[in-house]
């Protein structure tokens, strides 16, 4: 059994930082005792270009090792769903990700249907999973859906066998005790449907990319350790990334995380990453996106 609310609570107000970070990194080692960190290559596409203009992108990725694609939401249904057939088509192995809860929500009241239907009708598509984020924490600051809009739309989903990610996108007006109702409701629906394969959590700034004010490195820090001490159900915490700079990831390696999720085909993304795992004393292994495989190399 993960910590307790009050407990949680407690971990965010404290300043023993190294504490708890040893505290996460125990759960860590419990779960995945073999020292890997596993990464996943992957690229984003958006669903308003042309097929074409999407599987050439796709293709680009595909050639330089690249394994999922996430395609960015903003359009109508049947549009999302010829993307996805078209794609499904021309790349049968790739695993494809798409549209947040509040996104398959808006979808299913256009349509006149309800969230399951068209949850299945974008897994006939060839969609593998709905995205992990788009959850408005503070309750009418943000622009997502409430948390328990997004909990029932991961509940259907999980009801037709797709398996999602859970995403917190913090530091955005909330409190502490609504990140903790956030975790509260993950463990529970994990708990109910074992559909989650991992947790991530995701400072608000780099999510946006705007320049908001930023949380503090020890606060991401400290919201990782607490996750993953909170959320022993789910397996699998990614390392925060994105926008948070590579020292911030490295360290997170040491605050619970056993993964660096999605890196990019291009660049030196995939070099940094396996540097950065490795420097913090593990062993770097590419997975796919659902984690149902490793490749160490």
């Amino acid at each position: 059994m993960g910590i307790s609310r009050e407990q949680a609570l407690d971990c965010f107000g404290s300043d023993d930082l190294v504490g708890i970070g040893m505290e996460a990194d125990a759960v860590r080692r419990r779960l995945h005792p073999e020292g890997v960190v596993t990464y996943a290559i992957g690229c984003e596409v958006g669903g308003a270009a042309s097929l074409d203009a999407i599987c050439r992108v796709i293709g680009e990725a595909v050639e330089m090792g690249g394994t999922c694609v996430r395609v960015s939401g903003g359009i109508g249904m049947e549009r999302l769903e010829g993307v996805v057939r078209g794609v499904r088509q021309r790349f049968p192995e790739l695993w494809i990700e798409g549209v947040t809860a509040a996104e398959v929500r808006a979808m299913a009241a256009d349509c006149g249907v309800g969230l399951r239907e068209a949850i299945a009708r974008l897994q006939d598509a060839g969609l593998d999973a709905i995205a992990g984020d788009g959850v408005d924490l503070a309750g009418g600051i943000g622009t997502g859906c409430s948390v328990q809009e997004w909990v029932e739309v991961h509940r259907e989903a999980h009801g037709v066998g797709m398996r999602t990610a859970a995403v917190m996108v913090f530091g955005a007006g909330e409190t502490l005790e609504q990140r903790v109702d956030f975790l509260e409701a993950v463990r529970a629906l994990q708990q109910e449907t074992g559909g989650f394969t991992a947790f991530a959590p995701v400072a608000a700034e780099a999510a946006s990319g705007r320049d908001l004010d930023a949380a503090t490195a020890v606060e991401r820090l400290k919201t990782l350790a607490v996750a993953r001490m909170f959320l022993d159900n789910v397996e699998n915490v990614q390392a925060i990334r994105a926008g948070h700079g590579l020292k911030v990831l490295q360290t997170g390696l040491r605050f619970g995380a056993n993964d660096a999720g999605w890196v990019s085909a291009e660049g030196a993304g995939e070099e940094d990453a396996r540097r950065i795992i490795r420097d913090a004393g593990f062993k770097p292994a590419q997975r796919d996106a659902a984690y149902r495989a490793m490749f160490l190399g």
